[in-house]
């Protein structure tokens, strides 16, 4: 057999697990680029995923600790899709996937890793981006750094801030 060394994993192992739900986020926490937070709307706010299927994996979530798309109200609801279909734009136009896996996990049996509050997944494909790493290995490869990629991610999403402000007359 032959090893494949991640130390990088180690982190997420042995790492401190926090006691709160992860994507209970104040508007005013201040910890934004540490915790790989792009962008805040009114009810649902965009976030890098930690521990990503593929490179530029992020999340669109709601402030509002639910658990079931059923539970989240109209207004809420239809900001989480809006934000999803600009999301989509943004990764189109910054790292040019050829795909996209979008979609919930809702409960333990569907996959959820933090069933307690949903969280909508847009993960961007490329053709050959599930290499023989993963498949006889059982090891996927990310070709860039995380922090990279939300560096490459937040410009365009500022632009969506200054946008939403102007629209606000802030």
């Amino acid at each position: 057999m032959e090893c494949l060394w991640a130390p990088w994993r180690m982190e997420y192992i042995l790492g401190h697990k926090p006691d709160s739900c992860i994507f209970c986020l104040p508007p005013d926490c201040g910890e934004d680029t540490e915790r790989g937070v792009l962008f805040r709307g009114q009810h649902n706010f965009i976030i890098m995923n930690k521990f990503p299927y593929n490179n530029g994996h992020i999340m669109v979530t709601p402030y509002r600790h639910v658990m079931d798309v059923c539970d989240l109200g109209d207004e809420e609801a239809a900001e989480l899709f809006s934000l999803t279909r600009t999301s989509v734009g943004i990764l189109r136009e910054i790292l040019s996937p050829e795909g996209f896996n979008i979609g919930f996990n809702i409960g333990a049996a569907a996959g959820a890793g933090v069933k307690e509050h949903i969280h909508f997944h847009i993960v961007p494909r490329w053709n050959g981006d599930s290499s023989f790493m993963a498949v006889l290995g059982e090891v996927r490869t990310m070709p860039e750094h995380l922090a990279a990629t939300y560096t490459k991610l937040k410009s365009s999403f500022d632009r969506l801030s200054t946008l939403k402000e102007a629209a606000c007359g802030s």
